[in-house]
Order: structure tokens, then C-alpha cells, then sequence
């Protein structure tokens, strides 16, 4: 029984996964993932808390305009080197001890520049939105 109701999942989350990868929606592409992974993890109600729970860390971390990350790209690397214990990681939270830039074009977004990498910052979180190479 389980097993039948795990196929009609999974293919609905596919078809979510290829609906957000069209549009860029993280919160699409969230639910998705969370799905799929609830679904294979605890069957159809995993698949409803797993999407729940998807949807609100996708929404959380959309990804950057290319006009943000040229931006940070271009930006002036610091005379003093700034350098945290921690690792830094896309969507965990920065140390308080790092000093967010606002960026101009984009006030949903900071940067900072830590361990000689370009991190652009939800000012809101903390949290590291992406690394940019």
C-alpha cells in the first residue's frame, strides 16, 4: 500500500522539480525537494511535512540577480584579511563578527568578504545566500 502511494508522490514532485527549475522559484523548487526527500523518508506524510518544510527554506534562499553577484565580483578586496574558525557554508549563518556591505542596487542583499571569498548575505538571517567564485 505504502509503495502505491509513493509513486503518485514522486512523480508529483518531478513535476514540480522541472515546473521551478523553468521559473527559478526557490520556494517551488523547495517544495519539490522537500517532497521528494519527505516522501522517500516517511511516505505521503513525509511528503506533505518534508514539502512544507521546503517551500519556507526555499522561499528563504532564492538566488541572487547576476547583476548582484558582478557586483560583489568587483568589488575591492580588503587590506586587512578577514578569517572565522567556522566554515563558511551557503545557508548557514555568518559569524556576528562579520561586517555585512549593503549593496546599493539591491537592499535585499549585503556581502562580505571572509577567508579571501565573496559572500553574498541575507542581511535579514545571516545567512550565506551564495559564494561567489
Amino acid at each position: 500500500m505504502k509503495t502505491a502511494l509513493l509513486v503518485p508522490f514522486a512523480v508529483m514532485s518531478l513535476g514540480f522539480g522541472t515546473a521551478a527549475y523553468a521559473d527559478g522559484s526557490g520556494t517551488v523548487t523547495g517544495l519539490a525537494g522537500g517532497a521528494a526527500t519527505g516522501a522517500v523518508v516517511g511516505g505521503p506524510v513525509g511528503a506533505v511535512v518534508g514539502g512544507a518544510v521546503g517551500a519556507i527554506a526555499g522561499a528563504a534562499i532564492d538566488p541572487p540577480s547576476e547583476r548582484v553577484v558582478t557586483y560583489v565580483r568587483e568589488q575591492p578586496m580588503p587590506t586587512q584579511r578577514v578569517v572565522v574558525d567556522e566554515p563558511i557554508v551557503v545557508g548557514k549563518r555568518v559569524p556576528q563578527t562579520v561586517v555585512l556591505t549593503p549593496i546599493p542596487e539591491d537592499p535585499t542583499y549585503s556581502y562580505a568578504i571572509v577567508d579571501q571569498q565573496r559572500l553574498i548575505v541575507d542581511p535579514q538571517t545571516g545567512q550565506v545566500v551564495q559564494i561567489v567564485q
